[in-house]
């Protein structure tokens, strides 16, 4: 099929070309622009959507291998979490009083993660990441900031690069000018590499006395070292910083209280957001009590982050999660996959690593110069196939045996197409469009 052809089949494409007109970059995240898949190929727009499945405006429905970047933890549409939002919607989602089901969901938390003794609430992962920094300097009364990976889109983080365009490379956006970002805030927040804990003891002990908190993810596509968050923890202890453990990713995957409670290393304060209300915006910053009071200090305060759905979508999914065991469900189904994409890359010869813990799995294609048209080709090949698929899988509730089976049969027709193309050495003269983009990379 012609370029031209493809994208007359494609009203998603054309809806695309016009928001870009409208909207700066097109839309409101990056990780959903259609460049970074298989550009002018991806159906970039839904229609509806239930279960792992979504359907785009022309009708044609796909499985669903990243489930909103992970927000859809429980899956599309889920009864259950929907039935919440209804009767609270049926009942007022916001008033000059207080929605109780917040106090509710404070006290879950409380119970669920170790580090929890008082918690705040808001709306995104990215505002909340922004709060605990916020918190932790209250507390401290120090300004500087040391972190691993990737943590949003607030000035606090965007500093890196105020230093030096190359500050954040392996952490988000390789290059990144800092723009609209106050220059006075160069040098408050520096980086380290996840299982070098030698460089966060080099930072600490060169501006010793002078860093709040440290912020990381626990774990994420690396797997830790024995040392490493052991390392971290004396050292933020040592220093008197407040260990902030980023959890919007990894949170309820791993385990009902984080990933933490399955690395053995507690932090100060946990944040945590995307899968813990299915889809519906909240988010949460939970801490000790003592670190958590300091918020009273500063001034940390919305409208929005009192409406009345955010904190019932949270308390519905959360226990749907802990009643079925959702941490199983993940090990095992991860396991299932993670053991199938390295069977097929095997069985094709394909230069395949597959990277994490079972919970959140990805993968890189060591093709060298070719590794960002191959990944194309995989996103091309999967739509082709009914899926929307990536180099990352994010799998929710509403995948199973089947759902994994069948996308693993598909990977390996997939994976055979790319080895052909390596060897024929035409993997971008195979493509139906441009090569994506790679500007959005974490660290791998």
């Amino acid at each position: 099929m012609s370029r031209s052809a493809l994208n007359e089949t494609n009203p998603g494409w054309a809806l695309w070309q016009k928001a870009c007109r409208l909207m700066p970059g097109g839309g409101q995240l990056l990780s959903k622009r259609p460049e970074l898949f298989a550009p002018e190929q991806w159906p970039t727009y839904f229609s509806k959507a239930k279960g792992c499945r979504v359907w785009d405006l022309s009708g044609r429905d796909y499985v669903d291998m990243q489930m909103s970047v992970g927000q859809a933890i429980c899956g599309y549409a889920d009864t259950d979490v929907d039935a919440a939002v209804l009767r609270r919607i049926a009942n007022g989602v916001t008033t000059t009083l207080n929605s109780p089901d917040e106090v509710a969901l404070a006290e879950l938390l409380c119970e669920l993660f170790e580090c929890a003794e008082m918690v705040r609430f808001a709306r995104t992962g990215g505002e909340a990441l922004a709060v605990a920094v916020r918190i932790a300097r209250a507390h401290t009364g120090r300004d500087r900031v040391a972190f691993c990976g990737y943590h949003g889109w607030s000035d606090w983080y965007l500093a890196a690069n105020l230093i030096g365009t190359d500050t954040l490379e392996g952490h988000l956006l390789p290059g990144l000018a800092a723009e609209g970002v106050p220059k006075g805030l160069a040098g408050t927040v520096l980086p380290f590499e996840y299982n070098h804990p030698e460089q966060l003891e080099a930072l600490l002990s060169k501006h010793r006395g002078e860093f709040a908190a440290i912020i990381m993810e626990p774990i994420r596509q690396h797997e830790p070292t024995a040392e490493f968050l052991p390392t971290v923890r004396r050292l933020a202890d040592e220093h008197g910083c407040v260990l902030i453990f980023d959890e919007v990713t990894v949170g309820f995957r791993y385990a009902m209280g984080g990933a933490q409670e399955v690395l053995g290393v507690t932090g100060d304060m946990a944040v945590i957001a995307k899968a813990m209300s299915n889809g519906y915006a909240m988010s949460a910053v939970m801490g000790r009590r003592d670190v958590m009071n300091s918020a009273q200090r500063s001034f940390i305060s919305s409208s929005y982050w009192t409406e009345g759905v955010g904190p019932t979508a949270a308390l519905a999914t959360i226990e749907k999660l802990r009643a079925v065991d959702a941490p199983a469900h993940f090990w095992r189904l991860g396991e299932r996959l993670q053991q199938g994409l390295r069977e097929r890359a095997a069985e094709h010869g394909l230069a395949v690593r597959v990277l994490g813990r079972p919970p959140l799995t990805a993968m890189a294609f060591d093709v060298g110069a070719d590794s960002m048209a191959i990944s194309t080709l995989f996103s091309q090949e999967m739509l082709a196939r009914g899926y929307l698929a990536s180099k990352s899988v994010i799998l929710s509730l509403a995948h199973d045996d089947a759902v994994v089976d069948a996308y693993l049969s598909a990977v390996g027709e997939t994976f055979g197409v790319l080895a052909e193309a390596i060897a024929a050495g035409d993997v971008t003269s195979r493509l139906r469009g441009p090569v994506a983009q790679s500007t959005f990379r974490r660290m791998a």
